[in-house]
């Protein structure tokens, strides 16, 4: 029977070759343009899934309220001791507590090879938490000082077919490191993928003077902290617990403007990094969820039109094949068996789109992923995308060929063998419900379009307050510039196509780093603004009591007065 239905399906398409081909055309496009937003949303709701303990994995953030504003603030940047602080009164809670200064761009030198990457310095248990898989030795690797484990390209970058274990590099020229090991490149939608080294926090500590002073210092807040729960703890439980960690343990001069500013800690999951990365009143609330949504919606949408089009067009050839259903009526077919014909020709159809689609979105996937900073891929060798495309198979299947199975089957045999078979006054409502949606999902989707692209436009000529046109921003990476800026400005200014040059810590659409102790009259201060101050008035209280002051007292008021 089955044999036979397919036998059909495949005669009335050979038979009706240019509906055929729109049909199944039709349907390949919206099904290809639904399974690459598919793969886009899989894509972002599996970020930084790659890591083993990717539920238990947070950062600490620090969150203050504004007792004249009310409104709540806060940042990923901790202080040095916070860290000491913690692993002291939360070992309960957490498995790792690492230390970390921020991902930067470095220069790894090899011989006269240079290389300039994305590194991090961070505590030795980051391999274990973020469950590297090590190609060349240990989890255990950055436990020596002086050790780096590398990406695998960039090993292969540096090193090319000779073991990099042991081998002896040196970072930004100044700091030397052994290679201990070597792990698989992170997924591109993984946080730290572009992070290509790992160094450890004591050896960032040991080689930067400005790192030490901040050892015993509340008043810098210039690193961040990455922690791990134990299998047994859950995030809202440590949430609780490190709430009113500056209340409980922080420092005593703080403890006052802690309570002032209401000052907490939260732990912001590595589940939500990506997904949501904005804030409101300190804490995650929306991002790129709302792009997730967005999408899905808008594939379920094209879908839906490419089912409608083909349910109109089955529809629209019905008087065609009233005769056939007639005459296969006549001769005993009972309704069940014709709806199992004309969904069988809408699964053939449904399945010849399918392999068309595919066609689509392996010619088009390099494009969509460069469009997208994606490295999307058809997961052939997955079982899950088989199964997962069967269902999407047979769901489309079966909404596309519904409607044209139940109106067909539901010809009288009489009335079409006489050829008095009339359309009821009703008959033609489903056809045109099927229009008018599909009309308005088109409409709809365009008017979005140009939407989108009209704010775009906007964001991209708005006036952003100076010039952008030929101004160039190089970032300086390499050692042998250090010190070195007005040579390199003319250099720069004798090649006669440069007109001036600007040196900065922090790119014109970035600020990387912020000060507090600037203060006025009715100034509203922030909780930042308070620690530098709260060590300003400290110096100075000791200072008016007569107490001789050391001289990294002196120095540290020096700094104070020149920020102020």
């Amino acid at each position: 029977m089955l044999r036979n239905y397919l036998k059909i399906a495949f005669r009335n398409l050979a038979k009706n070759k240019i509906s055929s081909l729109i049909n199944i055309c039709g349907l390949a496009v919206g099904m290809a343009v639904a399974m690459l937003i598919g793969l886009w949303i899989y894509d972002e709701l599996s970020f930084n899934k790659y890591h083993e303990n990717y539920d238990q994995i947070a950062q600490i953030r620090l969150l203050a309220t504004d007792p004249n504003t009310g409104i709540t603030s806060g940042g990923e940047s901790t202080q040095f001791p916070m860290g000491a602080a913690l692993k002291s009164n939360y070992q309960p809670y957490f498995k790792h507590i690492l230390m970390s200064y921020w991902s930067s761009d470095y220069t790894l030198s090899f011989g006269e090879k240079k290389l300039p990457v994305k590194g991090q310095f961070i505590e030795a248990a980051v391999p274990d938490m973020l469950s590297l898989n090590m190609i060349k030795g240990s989890r255990s690797a950055m436990n020596d000082l002086h050790s780096i484990i590398l990406s695998q390209s960039t090993a292969n970058a540096i090193f090319g077919q000779e073991d990099p274990l042991e081998k002896s590099l040196k970072i930004d020229n100044r700091i030397n490191v052994i290679v201990k090991g070597v792990y698989e490149d992170l997924p591109k939608n993984n946080r730290f993928n572009e992070v290509r080294f790992f160094a450890p926090w004591d050896l960032w500590v040991a080689s930067n003077d400005w790192v030490k002073k901040c050892e015993n210092n509340w008043d810098n807040s210039s690193f961040n902290i990455f922690v791990q729960l134990r299998p047994n703890v859950s995030v809202e439980t440590a949430n609780a617990a490190v709430k009113n960690f500056f209340i409980q343990y922080g420092p005593k001069e703080l403890k006052e403007d802690a309570k002032k500013y209401k000052v907490e800690l939260l732990l912001y999951p590595m589940r939500q990094w990506h997904l949501y990365s904005e804030f409101k009143d300190g804490k995650p609330e929306g991002g790129r969820i709302t792009f997730v949504w967005l999408f899905g919606v808008v594939g379920i949408f094209v879908l839906l039109l490419a089912c409608i089009n083909f349910m109109n067009l089955s529809t629209a050839r019905s008087e065609k094949r009233a005769k056939e259903v007639g005459i296969r009526k006549a001769i005993g077919s009972i309704k069940g068996q014709l709806i199992q014909q004309f969904l069988s020709e809408s699964y053939l159809v449904v399945m010849l789109a399918f392999i068309l689609s595919i066609m689509l979105i392996s010619m088009s996937l390099s494009w969509f992923n460069e469009l997208s900073d994606k490295d999307l891929s058809l997961p052939f060798t997955k079982p899950v995308f088989w199964l997962i495309s069967l269902t999407f198979m047979v769901f489309t299947g079966f909404l596309a060929g519904l409607y044209p199975a139940f109106y067909l089957s539901s010809f009288q045999p009489v009335k079409v063998l006489k050829g008095t078979i009339r359309s009821g006054r009703l008959a033609s409502v489903p056809r045109k419900v099927l229009v008018v949606i599909q009309f308005t999902v088109s409409v709809v989707l365009i008017i979005g379009t140009i939407i989108v692209y009209q704010q775009i436009e906007y964001a991209r000529n708005r006036p952003i307050g100076y010039d952008r046109e030929g101004l160039i921003t190089v970032p300086m990476n390499d050692p042998n510039y250090t010190g070195k800026n007005e040579l390199l400005r003319n250099e720069l200014l004798n090649t006669g196509m440069v007109s001036e040059v600007a040196f900065s810590s922090s790119p014109l659409t970035a600020v990387w780093n912020n000060i507090g102790g600037f203060s006025w009259k009715g100034k509203i201060l922030s909780w930042n603004q308070v620690l530098p101050l709260r060590t300003f008035r400290t110096i100075l209280e000791k200072w008016q009591a007569g107490n001789s002051l050391p001289e990294e007292i002196i120095q540290k008021l020096l700094l104070q007065i020149l920020q102020v």
